[in-house]
């Protein structure tokens, strides 16, 4: 509950980027996925009614899960170890609404998995 109250209180705000660090790592699997739903529906929404203004919302998420990731972007981008660099970024054409264990979210967040292991990797070896 207290996520959702937080993520209300964000939207009040109508502010036009929306930063989201970690938000869900503490939730269960079945809350966080109400709560992707949640944020996805929102977030649709909120670019589908952009209006005359021409504002619409977008969402910085932090996370270390892959396949959250894959599950909510548009876009997706690895930052290298030290210094926190953008190491590579795939654009996410995956139909939404779009769930977890889909074989797409799947097959892409391996892909993203194995970058990531070669950049933590690197990482080490210096």
């Amino acid at each position: 509950m207290r996520q959702r109250v937080a993520l209300a209180r964000a939207l009040a705000q109508d502010a036009s980027v929306l930063l989201m660090d970690e938000p869900f790592a503490a939730l269960d699997a079945i809350t966080r996925d109400v709560l992707h739903e949640e944020l996805t529906r929102i977030w649709g929404a909120s670019n589908e009614s952009s209006g005359a203004d021409g504002r619409s919302l977008s969402v910085v998420f932090v996370t270390h899960n892959v396949r959250e990731a894959v599950r909510l972007a548009q876009r997706v981008v690895l930052l290298s170890s030290r210094p926190g660099r953008i190491a590579r970024e795939w654009r996410i054409d995956l139909p939404q609404p779009r769930r977890i264990e889909s074989a797409g979210v799947a097959d892409l967040s391996v892909e993203i998995t194995e970058q990531l292991r070669g950049e933590i990797r690197r990482h080490v070896q210096h």
